[in-house]
């Protein structure tokens, strides 16, 4: 479920880290020493310096090997927020370490993180937030709490159900071609298919998209009969894709 997103720009500052661990210098924001080994020598931050993102954008810090002092490596990232914003840090694998907002990002935040001679700056736009309730089929889109779209939608059909919880804009595409035989599904089994879709708005690296469906237009607002995705007229799904942000929350209820 790895798919890379927008990658921050890479530092090498190789000589100068070495120089820090000999005189005993901690790097930023640390609250002690860390443990200065290859893992930290060349770390990729995103979202990159000058990148506009969504409130659910998480910071992301990956390594070019494993690191073995996980804790040490948490305290010397140093991310500042232009508005008082807590959060959390979650480990992907040995080599990704993720921080999270508690909840979301305030909006409109400008963002400094800085680790191990590495720095991004980014900026938190507009809070557009989109809730998709598989109950009353409504696709609902708010922009700093104001109710800016109401779409009708049909999301998962019984056995493919769309997942709930929050899931931010991870990519997006103009068109694409999405293939049941992707998942293990044979395009010419009952349940298999192979379509041309527009305004493709993937928030789950499983094959979860927001996209135009004109096929599902007469369900839509009335039924779920969706392999799982969140299917909208071409009209709304295009709307959707002019205006989400990558990182933009899209929250999945019943």
């Amino acid at each position: 479920m790895r798919k890379a997103q927008q990658h921050g720009a890479r530092l090498f500052l190789v000589a100068f880290l070495a120089a820090l661990a000999l005189c005993g210098v901690s790097g930023p924001g640390s609250a002690a020493p860390p443990t200065v080994t290859a893992a930290v020598f060349a770390p990729a931050i995103a979202p990159a310096s000058g990148q506009v993102v969504g409130v659910a954008h998480p910071v992301t810090i990956r390594f070019p090997s494993p690191v073995a002092d996980r804790a040490s490596t948490e305290r010397a990232v140093a991310i500042s927020p232009s508005k008082p914003a807590t959060g959390h840090f979650s480990w992907i694998d040995d080599t990704e370490l993720r921080w999270a907002p508690d909840g979301f990002w305030p909006a409109n935040t400008a963002v400094t993180v800085e680790f191990a001679g590495s720095k991004t700056q980014f900026q938190v736009g507009d809070a557009l937030v989109a809730v998709a309730n598989t109950t009353t089929h409504q696709f609902t889109v708010s922009i700093n709490d104001r109710v800016v779209q109401t779409m009708p939608t049909s999301m998962g059909k019984p056995g493919y159900e769309t997942p709930l919880g929050t899931f931010p804009v991870l990519e997006k595409f103009r068109d694409m071609v999405m293939d049941s035989s992707t998942y293990g599904v044979p395009i010419d089994s009952p349940e298999g298919y192979r379509l041309y879709v527009e305004y493709a708005t993937r928030i789950t690296w499983g094959g979860i998209f927001i996209h135009g469906a004109p096929w599902s237009v007469a369900s839509q607002g009335h039924e779920n009969v969706s392999h799982g995705c969140i299917n909208l007229s071409i009209e709304n799904a295009r709307w959707f894709y002019d205006n989400a942000k990558i990182g933009d929350p899209v929250i999945v209820t019943d």
